[in-house]
C-alpha cells in the first residue's frame, strides 16, 4: 500500500499525469460505449468527467496539478472544431439551398435555449446571477463562459452549465426525436444534427457525428451559428432588457 502510494504521488507530479489519465480513462470509456452499442448511457464524455473526478476528489489531487498535462488535449479543440468544415464543405450544395432555413432555425433555437432556461431559472426564484449564468447555456463552453462574464453572469458556472447541457442533450437526443418522430433519411439526419447541435453545442455534435456522419456535419453547422449568433445576440438583448 506505501509503495501504491508512492507511485501515485510521483505520478501526479509529473507534467503529463493529466494528459495519461485523460487518455486512459477516454479509451476505456470509448471501449465500453462501443460495446454497448454506443447506447446513449454509456456516452464516453459522461463517464470519463465522472471517474476523472472522482479520482482526483478520492486522492486529493488538486485541479491545477491535472490540468497541467491535460492543456495539451484542451489545446486541441481549437482545431477539432476548425475539423467539423470538411463534412460542411462536402455538403455545400444543400447548404446553399438551405442556408436562409439555416439561419432562422439558429436564431429560434438559440432564444428558444436561452428564454426557456432564464425563464424557467427566474420562475424558481434563482440568483441573477445564476440566471445570467443559464443563459448561454447551449453555446460551447468557451464562448458561454465569454458571454457570462460580459452580462454579469458567472463564467465559471455558465461552463458547468453548458457541460450539463451537452451531456443531456447527448443522453436524451435519440429518444426525444423518436418521440418527435423525426426518420433517419437524409432530411431526418439534417434535422436531428441541426437539432442537436443547437441545443447541445459540441458535446451534441459529436455524438451526432458518431451515429452518422450527414448528422454530424449540420450539428457542427448549427455548432458554430450557435457561438456567432449567441456571442453578438445575447449581449444586445440584455442589454435592451
Amino acid at each position: 500500500m506505501t509503495d501504491f502510494v508512492q507511485l501515485w504521488v510521483y505520478l501526479a507530479s509529473t507534467p503529463l499525469f493529466g494528459l495519461n489519465a485523460t487518455l486512459v480513462v477516454y479509451v476505456l470509456a470509448l471501449a465500453f460505449y462501443t460495446r454497448m452499442g454506443q447506447a446513449p448511457w454509456a456516452n464516453p464524455v459522461l463517464w470519463s468527467i465522472l471517474a476523472l473526478g472522482t479520482g482526483l476528489w478520492a486522492t486529493g489531487t488538486a485541479y491545477p496539478t491535472y490540468f497541467a498535462g491535460a492543456q495539451f488535449i484542451h489545446f486541441l479543440l481549437g482545431p477539432a472544431v476548425v475539423a467539423l468544415a470538411w463534412p460542411l464543405w462536402e455538403r455545400r450544395a444543400a447548404l446553399r439551398a438551405h442556408w436562409a432555413r439555416f439561419t432562422l432555425a439558429a436564431v429560434v433555437g438559440g432564444a428558444a435555449a436561452a428564454g426557456s432556461a432564464a425563464g424557467l431559472a427566474w420562475a424558481l426564484g434563482l440568483p441573477a446571477e445564476v440566471v445570467l449564468s443559464l443563459v448561454p447555456k447551449s453555446v460551447t463552453a468557451p464562448v458561454a463562459m465569454g458571454i457570462a462574464d460580459k452580462i454579469g453572469g458567472v463564467p465559471s458556472l455558465a461552463a458547468v452549465f453548458a457541460v450539463l447541457t451537452g451531456l443531456i442533450g447527448a443522453l436524451s437526443g435519440k429518444t426525444l426525436f423518436a418521440l418527435l418522430g423525426v426518420g433517419r433519411d437524409t432530411t431526418g439526419w439534417m434535422a436531428r444534427g441541426f437539432a442537436l447541435g443547437t441545443a447541445a453545442h459540441g458535446i451534441g455534435a459529436a455524438r451526432a457525428l458518431q451515429v452518422h456522419a450527414d448528422a454530424g456535419a449540420w450539428a457542427a453547422l448549427a455548432l458554430g451559428l450557435q457561438a456567432v449568433l449567441a456571442a453578438l445576440l445575447i449581449p444586445l438583448a440584455m442589454r435592451w432588457l
